[in-house]
């Protein structure tokens, strides 16, 4: 406890400023019936998950990779297929990457699932089959970050470390008042001080499960109940009737709109796929072609009929293949990224089967060979447009 009390003087003192501000003190005996208050309501009412069947750190660390930016009702389908088709880290491992992402297809973020054979390899190469079973040995692993670190640590290998993940953030930061930004990084350290001197020594891996539980329940971003919260007695936020203000997180930057054109270039049941990039968004796919709008602007005058005609020109000097491009008569397609909000104008043409493509980084796909290879979210999307408007006409 003298860590504890130590950094709750030395976060006290270091916000002594800041008016209004304050930072809940918990006594050994405070910590104590939290731990069993909390551990009592998760014995009771814990989610029945599948990675929750057993502590194979394997089934641990899969589902925390999908989980990431991704609902927990969404992961479940792709998880149990997924162990359907790679039961082992070996059999990860050895796995060939067009099998992966057809596995994650619609998942997104798909270095998630790059990462994951990366390290699945590290694992069977480099560890000879045996899982590393500290927090610093797993963030050795690619892809593997301090609160993925933290979970299989502590559900797999009964480490009594924090896992600190969005739920976490918000639950703590509301029962002590912690009003640290948690969009900035250095925050992170702050709750795992705190949490770790939390956390059940005996039960760490149920505890962070149980935070996770009470994060997607009870303590949720909005419209949380925590009148109805196992752990209402240990809320301080509540208490003030200031829930609202925690977590305290600075808004993201809005995503930089991009506007693109995507070229449909098909002959019969057979379309132009364009292979994305070894490197950057959405490497390795399989595409329609894309053509940035913005390069094709000379004058702000421009109109779309004269972008189109300059999108044939390119396509006719860059892959020496001579179009003709009209408008698919269907809404522009909006994906977001992280950083960046494509907005995609589809355009079509025909284009002969025997074409030469030697210059062309692609290749025809029939559409009865679609079920057979990943696409990004962003081409299911393309193609269910297409679909949609070509059945209207």
């Amino acid at each position: 406890m003298e860590s504890l009390l130590f950094f709750v003087s030395f976060y006290s003192k270091y916000y002594s400023e800041r008016k209004g501000f304050r930072m809940i003190e918990w006594s050994e005996d405070t910590i104590e019936k939290f731990q069993a208050t909390l551990l009592d309501w998760y014995d009771h009412h814990k989610r029945i998950l599948p990675w929750r069947q057993d502590h194979d750190p394997y089934h641990i660390w899969v589902s925390e990779i999908m989980l990431q930016q991704t609902q927990v009702q969404t992961v479940i389908p792709y998880y149990l297929n997924f162990m359907k088709q790679f039961p082992t880290v070996q059999a990860l491992a050895e796995a060939d990457e067009g099998s992966l992402m057809k596995a994650w297809e619609g998942l997104g973020y798909y270095s998630r699932a790059r990462n994951l054979q990366r390290a699945a390899k590290q694992i069977v190469n480099d560890y000879h089959g045996n899982w590393p079973t500290t927090v610093s040995g797993l963030k050795e692993l690619s892809g593997i970050g301090p609160y993925t670190a933290g979970a299989i640590a502590s559900i797999a290998f009964n480490q009594p470390v924090a896992a600190i993940d969005g739920n976490a953030f918000r639950v703590f930061s509301r029962l002590l008042e912690i009003d640290d930004d948690v969009a900035k990084p250095q925050t992170r350290k702050i709750f795992e001080t705190v949490v770790n001197q939390i956390i059940s020594k005996d039960r760490p891996g149920d505890f962070n499960q149980a935070i996770m539980d009470l994060g997607a329940s009870y303590m949720t971003a909005t419209n949380y109940d925590t009148n109805q919260s196992p752990v209402k007695a240990f809320n301080q936020s509540y208490r003030d009737g200031i829930e609202d203000q925690f977590p305290v997180k600075t808004k993201k930057k809005r995503p930089v709109p991009h506007d693109y054109f995507g070229i449909v270039l098909h002959s019969d049941n057979n379309y132009l796929f364009e292979k994305r990039p070894t490197t950057g968004i959405l490497a390795n796919f399989w595409m329609f072609p894309l053509f940035d709008q913005q390069g094709l602007i000379k004058d702000k005058s421009d109109s779309e009929g004269i972008l189109i005609n300059r999108a044939e020109n390119e396509i006719h000097d860059e892959y020496q293949l001579p179009v003709h491009l009209h408008k698919v008569n269907a809404k522009p397609i909006t994906h977001t990224f992280t950083h960046q909000q494509w907005h995609i104008t589809l355009l079509e043409g025909t284009l002969s089967f025997d074409s030469d493509l030697s210059y062309f980084p692609g290749k025809w796909i029939e559409t009865a060979n679609f079920h057979t290879i990943a696409f990004s979210k962003v081409q299911q999307k393309m193609w269910a447009t297409y679909e949609k408007a070509v059945k209207s006409k």
